[in-house]
């Protein structure tokens, strides 16, 4: 009778843990349950610390499980390696700016067999991609460095153009759009070598400029895309004596940009707030992982209403900086 017994009580626990195991492979669907993880460029940076509070702002106020990882260095193979590992972990959505848009196809056809969402930033032409979250008209925005660097340097002379890499696609289509603007309205402006991928460096940038000074002595002019791109240029610049005689506009934190700026090694940052791109991504990413539409002059709240082109959403939320109103920002 005892042995009839323990088979008794070792079969209801069978019954019992059986669907547990069964649901462990499958993703909960109650919305306090939701983990979306955002994967940056690079860890440990003002830029992207800032958009780390943004990400845990959404995790506070959805109510849902937040965190941001990033590489050491700005290493695509790195960047893939982590996303591949949250598709084994199963989180629901992944936010993500690329440093390498077409390493990440592979891995985000895996995520999308997983049923997990995929939401970048700063990559609006990404293969793979649920949406993409864009806080700029990213035309209207690279054309603008060229204007305002004009502002300050004339419309003829010589300049250099500082990207993050050159596999970062947000920084380069600013540069290809800038690009094609001033051959048709600064006909004058001359490039005076390739984009140089040094903008997610600031002492390599330092260094960069130290070489373009020595090789052009005439350099009028920096466009900087890359937060820590410009303020290289900057500390290369005051370590020269050359602080306003080569002007330096370019994406940079209000923070970290204020010595430059007031100074003058610096002229004119331009950006949007990382931390409400954190926050877009992820309230987007629960949208999708909901299933619930995306649709055009949808109000993503704080930032207000969106405009839907195919899958890219954008709020137009360009920031100016300069040394006069760098202070006022908070961040």
């Amino acid at each position: 009778m005892k042995k009839y017994q323990k088979l008794l009580i070792l079969g209801m626990c069978f019954l019992i843990v059986l669907p547990a195991l069964f649901a462990g492979g499958q993703k909960d669907s109650a919305a306090g349950e939701r983990e979306i993880a955002t994967v940056v460029k690079i860890t440990g940076i003002p830029w992207f610390n800032r958009l780390e509070e943004g990400v845990d702002q959404a995790g506070d106020e959805l109510g849902i499980k937040t965190y941001q990882i990033g590489p050491a260095d700005a290493d695509p193979a790195q960047q893939v390696k982590m996303v591949e590992d949250l598709i084994i972990k199963g989180v629901d959505a992944i936010c993500i700016t690329p440093n390498d848009a077409k390493a990440l196809e592979p891995a985000f056809a895996k995520a999308k067999e997983k049923g997990i969402a995929i939401i970048t930033h700063e990559s609006p032409d990404q293969a793979g991609k649920d949406y993409d979250v864009e806080l700029i008209d990213n035309v209207k925005f690279g054309r603008h460095f060229w204007d305002m660097l004009v502002d300050y340097m004339g419309d003829s002379g010589q300049y250099a153009i500082f990207v993050g890499s050159l596999t970062v696609p947000l920084h380069n289509l600013w540069a290809d759009e800038g690009l094609k603007y001033a051959k048709e309205k600064y006909p004058n402006l001359e490039l005076v070598t390739e984009r140089i991928p040094c903008g997610e460096d600031q002492e390599l940038s330092k260094q960069t400029t130290l070489e373009l000074l020595k090789t052009y002595p005439d350099l009028k002019g920096i466009i900087g895309f890359g937060s820590l791109g410009p303020p290289g240029a900057a500390q290369a610049l005051k370590e020269k004596g050359l602080a306003g005689k080569v002007s330096v506009v370019g994406t940079v934190l209000p923070d970290h940009a204020a010595s430059y700026l007031k100074e003058g090694s610096m002229q004119h940052g331009i950006l949007w707030d990382p931390k409400d791109a954190g926050f877009a991504m992820t309230w987007i990413a629960l949208q999708v992982v909901e299933g619930k539409k995306i649709t055009e002059g949808m109000n993503i709240p704080g930032l207000g209403k969106i405009t839907l082109d195919g899958d890219v959403i954008k709020v137009d939320a360009v920031i100016d900086i300069t040394k006069d109103n760098v202070d006022s920002f908070g961040f």
